[in-house]
Formats: C-alpha cells, sequence, structure tokens
C-alpha cells in the first residue's frame, strides 16, 4: 500500500533524475552511511554515535514491525527537543510508515485534525506534554480513531516505553521503505484555513534539498550545530538542518528551547559552530550576547529564517554576536532561498537570498497574473524538483494554490533584483507570522463565533519588536459588550484544544467591522487601526 498524492509530471521527474538532482535513496542513507563512531547527536549527558542512532532505529523499527505495523501504515509523532525524535524517525522510514511530526506546542485541536486525515495506527509521544499526562487524551483518540491500536512513550508510568522499544535487539529485521518517489513522510504547513494543511514529501525530493544545502552552507564532518528551534520544524530539520548535519557527519546538539543563556551554555561547552534562529530569538540573543559574548566564540555562523529579518538588526549581527549571517526564505512545501556565504554584506542584510537550484522556476507577478519588473512587488509562485505539487487529499485548497502548469502560489509578497535575490515584502494569504509560528486567522474567527456573545471577528497582525508580529483579534459583540472579557475569552479559545500560541495576544472590542466593497471585513483598515492604537499607547 502506497500513500496517495500529487506525484511529479513524468517528464519533469526523468529530468531531475538526469541531472543527478533525484537519485533514488531512501533517506535512512543520512545516518546508515556516516561513520559510525563520530559522534551524532549530544542531547544534555546523553551521547549518540551513528552507529548508536543506526543500531536504535532499527531496533525500534524490529518492535514496530513485531506489532503489527507495516508499509503503508501512518503514524502520529508528537516529541520534544530530544534525541529520540530522530531515532523514532528513522525507524519508521525503515519499514515505510508514513509519519507526521506535530510540533511540541501543538495542542488537542491540532493532533485530532492529523488523526482524522492520516488515520495512524500509532502514537509516540511524551508524558511532558499535558495531553499524555494520563491516558483520558489517548483513549478518546482511540474512540475518534477505532484503527489507532498502539501507543509509545518517550518516559512514563502508561504506556509502552519507547526507551525499551529502542533497546530491543532486532538481528533479523528486513526493512522495507517507500519507494524513493513515494511518500516518506509529512511536513506540516502554516496554511491560512482552518483546516492544517499536510505536505507530502518524497525520499528523493526532500534528499536533495538537504543535499544541495549542505553543499550552499558548507557543511562538513567538522559542522557542530545546535538545535535550539522546534525539531519538528522544516527549517532546522533540512536547511540544511539536523538532517544536513548528519549527511555530512557532523554533530548535533539539542538545546530543549531556544532561550539565549540555556543556548550560550551549550555553545560554550560543545564548540558549536552553526545555529538557525527565528527572528525574535536572534533580537534577544543579541541583548544578553552584550555579557556573555565570549560563550559565542565557536559560533562561526547564524541562520535566520521564519519570518523576515529587518535589515537594522541584520546589520548589528557580525558585531553583536561575532559571528556571519546567512538569511534564509524556505517553506516546508519546497522552495529555500539562501544568501551565500561569499555574498557582499549588502546583499545578506537586505535580502532573504536566491534559490538554491538552478531549476527552481520563480516568478514574482502581479494582480494581472504577469510578471512584474524586476524590483516590483508581486506574489511569489515556484516548481521545481523539491516543491511539492499538491497538499495531501486536500483538492479544493490545491485547484486554488496550484495553477495548470504545477506552480505553487506560495502567498508571499516578494521583489527580486536584478541579480535574482529576493526580498520579503508581506503576504498576500490571511495569516500571522507570530515569530515563526504560522496562524490561520480563519481558525482562531471561526471559533470565536462559536461563543454566544459574539457577532463577527477578524483576527489581523499588529506589530511587535521582539516577535515581529502578534495577534490581535476584532470583536463584535452580539449584546452587551461589558459581558466578553479578553481573559475570558482566551480560557474560551484554549477550552477548543488549541495551540498557546495561536492565542491572541490581544482583543479590541468595536460596534461593527469595517467592510471591503465584496463584503469582506476590511482587514487593512484593522492593522491600521490597531497600528495606530498601539502607536497611540506608545506600546510598539
Amino acid at each position: 500500500m502506497t500513500i496517495e498524492f500529487t506525484a511529479w509530471p513524468n517528464e519533469f521527474a526523468e529530468i531531475y533524475r538526469q541531472k543527478g538532482y533525484w537519485t533514488d535513496r531512501p533517506l535512512t542513507d543520512l545516518i546508515d552511511h556516516a561513520p559510525k563512531e563520530s559522534v551524532a547527536i549530544l542531547c544534555g549527558e546523553r551521547q549518540f554515535t551513528y552507529a548508536d542512532l543506526c543500531q536504535k532505529s532499527q531496533n525500534l523499527a524490529g518492535y514496530l514491525h513485531r506489532l503489527g505495523l507495516k508499509k503503508g501504515d501512518t503514524a502520529l509523532v508528537q516529541l520534544p527537543n530530544v534525541a529520540e525524535f530522530y531515532v523514532v524517525f528513522f525507524a519508521l522510514i525503515r519499514l515505510g510508515i508514513v509519519p507526521v511530526n506535530a510540533l511540541f506546542s501543538h495542542n488537542e485541536n491540532e493532533l485530532s485534525a492529523y488523526v482524522k486525515q492520516i488515520q495512524p495506527s500509532i502514537v509516540i509521544a511524551s508524558q511532558q506534554h499535558k495531553l499524555f499526562e494520563n491516558d483520558q487524551y489517548w483513549l478518546k483518540l482511540q474512540q475518534q480513531d477505532p484503527s489507532l491500536k498502539h501507543i509509545l512513550l518517550a518516559e512514563g508510568s502508561w504506556g509502552a516505553s519507547l526507551v525499551e522499544a529502542m533497546a530491543i535487539s532486532s538481528p533479523n529485521l528486513v526493512e522495507h521503505p517507500n519507494a524513493a518517489d513515494q511518500v516518506a513522510f509529512f511536513q506540516l504547513s502554516g496554511g491560512s484555513t482552518g483546516t492544517p494543511k499536510l505536505i507530502p514529501r518524497t525520499h528523493n525530493d526532500y534528499f536533495f534539498s538537504i543535499r544541495r544545502s549542505v553543499e550552499i552552507c558548507e557543511f562538513s564532518s567538522s559542522t557542530v550545530y545546535l538545535c535550539a528551534l522546534p525539531c519538528a520544524h522544516n527549517f532546522p530539520m533540512s536547511s540544511p538542518g539536523a538532517f544536513g548535519v548528519f549527511h555530512a557527519g557532523g554533530c548535533l546538539v539539542m538545546a530543549p528551547n531556544p532561550e539565549a543563556n540555556v543556548c550560550f551554555d551549550l555553545i560554550e561547552r560543545h564548540q558549536v559552530k552553526v545555529v538557525a534562529l527565528v527572528p525574535p530569538a536572534l533580537a534577544l540573543w543579541m541583548q544578553v550576547a552584550v555579557d556573555r559574548k565570549p560563550s559565542l566564540a565557536s559560533l562561526s555562523l547564524v541562520q535566520v529564517g521564519g519570518a523576515k529579518l529587518s535589515e537594522s538588526i541584520a546589520r548589528q549581527v557580525p558585531e553583536k554576536l561575532g559571528c556571519q549571517l546567512q538569511q534564509i526564505l524556505g517553506m516546508a512545501e519546497g522552495l529555500v532561498n539562501y544568501t551565500r556565504l561569499d555574498d557582499d554584506f549588502e546583499s545578506i542584510v537586505k535580502t532573504q537570498g536566491y534559490p538554491m537550484c538552478s531549476m527552481d522556476e520563480v516568478k514574482v507577478i502581479g494582480v494581472n497574473g504577469q510578471q512584474v519588473a524586476p524590483g516590483e512587488e508581486g506574489e511569489l509562485v515556484t516548481r521545481g524538483p523539491y516543491t511539492i505539487r499538491g497538499y495531501y487529499k486536500a483538492p479544493e485548497h490545491n485547484a486554488k494554490v496550484f495553477d495548470s502548469e504545477g506552480f505553487y502560489h506560495t502567498g508571499d509578497l516578494v521583489s527580486q533584483n536584478e541579480k535574482g535575490y529576493l526580498t520579503v515584502v508581506g503576504r498576500d494569504k490571511d495569516q500571522i507570522n507570530r515569530g515563526g509560528e504560522k496562524i490561520a486567522a480563519e481558525e482562531i474567527e471561526n471559533l470565536l463565533l462559536k461563543h454566544e456573545h459574539i457577532l463577527h471577528s477578524a483576527l489581523v497582525a499588529m506589530p511587535d519588536q521582539v516577535m515581529g508580529e502578534k495577534i490581535c483579534a476584532f470583536v463584535v459583540p452580539r449584546y452587551n459588550s461589558s459581558k466578553l472579557k479578553s481573559v475570558q475569552l482566551r480560557k474560551y479559545l484554549r477550552g477548543f484544544g488549541i495551540a498557546d500560541y495561536k492565542v491572541p495576544d490581544r482583543f479590541e472590542f468595536i460596534d461593527a467591522l469595517p467592510i471591503t466593497p465584496v463584503g469582506k471585513p476590511n482587514k487593512v483598515v484593522l492593522r491600521e487601526v490597531i497600528r495606530q492604537r498601539l502607536q497611540l499607547n506608545n506600546v510598539s
């Protein structure tokens, strides 16, 4: 059984193979051919060599096989920043089991949506998450999907033990990874609608993205990379991320979170050379570095992506952190743009780089659908050897964002200079980028409209010096507005089991929403309203 997805047309697949982009190798090759005794992962006080990583993932694959899991099954994985995340990933890949890796910040609403979409045979989770402190949510998931039979927990007093499963030798394991041009796993889309979209990534397209990223960023066996962002994010997975480290035979250092002092200690202790951050984390690091710059002596490169980095902050990186800056504009759907390590300083601080592959077809189009001139703003559309041709089981949405030629319409508003470098200027889709986490406005608006005292709602981004953007919810009360309070609405939304980062930072109660000529809430006006109010209150 294989997972259905929108494949690349045969004529494109043939070209990508001829050029050596697609090599028909499984993602397990990232670790299986590394120098066995080299250290692959440092996680707290624990150390994993490549031999350990291979053996433990093979052991776990054997355990899963004995449970009856097989090629074509799916899995829901939710783990924090620990080495087990990678053991689990490669174990599943070995058997052709297709996982979706939920963020550790995701809550009941998100996980239940993933279960509905992929109907997994197993959940692999951690009791550090409140949903799995006991078996109540697990029993609820089983009622939602009777095909869900198994759970493995990284630690804890109930459920099967992931640690024990990783320790049981499986000498006779026969691996059955999916074909390299088939789905290896699902990535998560930020999305602009209420339903989470799953991104099918194949071995071929993802492996190429990793290999090419390693070349551009010059990762090698001497690379020591700090995983400070959530490990399930595409950025710290493959740009070049942890998988790039494995492909190069380097060392991955796990950080529990991107908090500056925690990471500075790890950088100093393990002589970390590279780290990937989102702009809010970078800004906080630069504040702390005033007193702790010696701790960063080994750091040679900081990569920044996930949201637009302001030019003023970008210019300060070499002085404040003592290392080089590399800007990245990437997306879980595929396309990745990098500033190059040998670029001139102005290109590095003013742009988000250019595509990493010569066969990345990129266009910037205006409202008429035609390409704009260099330097003009428009929507970024793209296709290429590692950019998907469709979301998983989302035909209506695919019809809106993929055109007849297979170009993906990203919703990102950019400009492209004559050298091909892209600069992000905004976005066309109804989405808020809160420090690198993407929030679909429609999802939260629909939940607010279920409240008996709310008539209309509209979510917009409001500027924030640290996060870049925060969430402002404009609410039109159905009755007396005195019955609606911000603290009550936050509690109300959390009751739906949504991730905390999706809960609005601010509520504004108004008599009516401004309306566009076609009858939709005028969010341009609302963004200006909150900008002026923040300015007036000297909050911005």
